[in-house]
C-alpha cells in the first residue's frame, strides 16, 4: 500500500494544481528574446570557417578582414557574441584575441585539443609544471651573440631563482642553422625547446606543422605556431597595438603618428595605424620626421611617436609651431634611447610610453633591475629589456599549461602581464611610464 500511496502523490498534486488553475489565472513567464548576433560578427564567422584552407597572402588578408570586422563591435557586443560561439568554432580564436587585446575577459578557455602536457610531472597548485629536459636555441656566436647573452642570462636568472623541481637544461648554438640545432636537441632527448631567436629562424622551424618536440619560439615570423607550440616576442607590432589601445581607451578621436626611418619604428607605426583604424579612430597621418605637419593639425587630439629620444626632443617644438598641442601623447619604448639628462628631456614631459614591469615594480623571483645591473652587464642599459625577456621565457615555459588551458590565466612577468591567445602567441600587457620634469615616472598598474 505504501507503494500505491507514493504512486498517487504526483496525480493528487496535479489535480490540486488543476483545481487552483480554475480559480485564478496563471501567468507564464516567457523567456527573454535573445539579441541576434551582430552582422559584422556573422560575416567574420563565415570568413573564419574558410580560413584554414587559405595560405600565403590570401590567408593574411583574410585574417586582417576578420580582425577589422571584430573591431567594429563595442566591448559588450564582442563579449556577448564570442560567448555564443560553439566549441571548436574557428572564429573563437580571433574573437578571443580581440578581447584580450582590449583587456577583456574570455568567456571560456580557447579550444586546444591538440595540446598535451601528460609527459610532465603533475602541476603544483599555482600551475607550475616545467618540462623534464629542456633545450634552449640561441645564436651564442656571431653577430647576434650579445643579444643572445642577455636573453640567456635572464632565462638562467629565472631558472636558478626557482627552488622547486627544474628540468635539465642545455643551450644549443644556432649559428650553424636553427633547424640543425633543433635536430640535435630532439636527438638528445629534450622534451621541450625554447627558441630560436631570429625571425627567419622561427619561420624555418615552424615550417613543420607537426614538430617532433613542441617549442616556445622567441620571435614572431610569418608562420603561426603549430598546435602545441607557442611564440613569444617583443615585436614592434605588439608595441604599436598596445599604444593604439592606450589611446582608444582614453577616447582619442584623431591621432597623428610620426615615426622614424628604422624598420622597427615603421612596423610599430603601421601596426598602431591599423589598430586605430579598425577601432574607428581617425588617423590624421602616418608621416616621417621632417614632414609638413601644419596641414595635419586640425582636430588632432592625440600624438603617437615611434622614434628615439633625441629625435623626439627636436620634433616637439616643430609640432608646437605647427599648432599641434595634443593633450594625449604616447611613444614607443625607443623614446628612452638617447635620454637621461632632465634639463634636455623636459621637452618630453607628458609623453607616456610602455616599459618593462621589472623597472616599475618588483617581480617575484628576480632581483631589482638596479641590483641585477650592478652584477651583470647584460642586465643594464638597452640589454636589460632582453634580459627581462629571457626571464619571462622561463616563466612561460614553466607555466605554459596554465596559460594554455585555463580561461583568463596570466602571469606577472618582468616584461608585463603575460597571457596566451588562441593561436599560441604570448600577449603582453606592459607597464607604463610618463616623462615629468624630464624624468621617467612609473604610472600605476591601473594606468592602462
Amino acid at each position: 500500500m505504501a507503494v500505491k500511496r507514493f504512486a498517487m502523490a504526483p496525480l493528487l498534486a496535479g489535480l490540486t494544481l488543476f483545481a487552483l488553475a480554475g480559480c485564478a489565472s496563471v501567468e507564464v513567464q516567457k523567456p527573454a528574446a535573445q539579441v541576434a548576433m551582430s552582422a559584422a560578427f556573422v560575416e567574420a564567422q563565415a570568413l573564419a570557417r574558410g580560413h584554414a584552407a587559405l595560405s600565403g597572402q590570401a590567408r593574411a588578408d583574410n585574417a586582417m578582414r576578420i580582425d577589422a570586422l571584430l573591431a567594429q563591435l563595442d566591448d559588450a557586443s564582442l563579449g556577448r557574441d564570442a560567448a555564443r560561439l560553439p566549441a571548436g568554432d574557428p572564429l573563437y580564436n580571433f574573437a578571443g584575441r580581440a578581447l584580450l587585446n582590449r583587456g577583456l575577459p574570455l568567456p571560456r578557455p580557447f579550444d586546444r585539443g591538440e595540446w598535451n602536457f601528460d609527459d610532465r610531472p603533475p602541476a603544483d597548485r599555482d600551475g607550475y609544471r616545467p618540462p623534464l629536459k629542456l633545450a634552449v636555441l640561441l645564436p651564442l656566436t656571431g653577430g647576434q651573440a650579445a643579444a643572445a647573452s642577455a636573453v640567456r642570462d635572464g632565462f638562467l636568472s629565472g631558472y636558478y631563482g626557482e627552488t622547486r623541481r627544474k628540468p635539465a637544461v642545455r643551450f644549443y648554438d644556432t649559428a650553424g642553422g636553427a633547424n640543425a640545432a633543433y635536430g640535435r636537441a630532439v636527438a638528445e632527448g629534450n622534451d621541450f625547446v625554447v627558441g630560436p631567436l631570429g625571425r627567419d629562424e622561427v619561420d624555418a622551424v615552424f615550417a613543420d606543422d607537426t614538430p617532433q618536440v613542441p617549442l616556445l619560439a622567441l620571435n614572431r615570423g610569418n608562420r603561426m605556431p603549430p598546435a602545441g607550440s607557442a611564440g613569444f616576442s617583443l615585436s614592434p607590432e605588439d608595441e604599436g597595438i598596445s599604444l593604439a589601445q592606450y589611446l582608444i581607451e582614453r577616447g582619442a578621436k584623431r591621432v597623428l603618428i610620426v615615426g622614424g626611418g628604422e624598420d622597427g619604428q615603421r612596423r610599430s607605426a603601421s601596426a598602431a595605424k591599423a589598430q586605430l583604424e579598425r577601432r574607428g579612430v581617425q588617423v590624421a597621418g602616418n608621416v616621417g620626421i621632417g614632414a609638413d605637419y601644419a596641414p595635419l593639425a586640425p582636430g588632432v587630439d592625440a600624438l603617437l611617436l615611434a622614434m628615439k629620444g633625441p629625435q623626439a626632443r627636436a620634433l616637439m617644438p616643430q609640432l608646437a609651431l605647427a599648432g599641434i598641442n595634443a593633450a594625449t601623447r604616447v611613444a614607443t619604448s625607443q623614446i628612452t634611447s638617447g635620454t637621461g639628462k632632465p634639463a634636455e628631456d623636459a621637452v618630453l614631459d607628458g609623453i607616456v610610453y610602455p616599459t618593462e614591469s621589472w623597472g616599475v615594480r618588483g617581480v617575484s623571483g628576480l632581483p631589482s633591475q638596479a641590483s641585477a645591473a650592478a652584477r651583470l652587464d647584460t642586465a643594464k642599459g638597452p640589454a636589460a629589456r632582453l634580459f627581462a625577456f629571457g626571464f619571462d621565457a622561463w616563466l612561460v615555459t614553466a607555466y605554459l599549461e596554465r596559460l594554455a588551458l585555463s580561461a583568463n590565466a596570466g602571469i606577472d612577468g618582468a616584461t608585463g602581464r603575460l597571457s596566451l591567445d588562441g593561436f599560441g602567441n604570448v600577449l603582453r600587457q606592459p607597464s607604463w611610464s610618463r616623462y615629468s620634469g624630464g624624468v621617467p615616472v612609473p604610472l600605476g598598474d591601473g594606468a592602462r
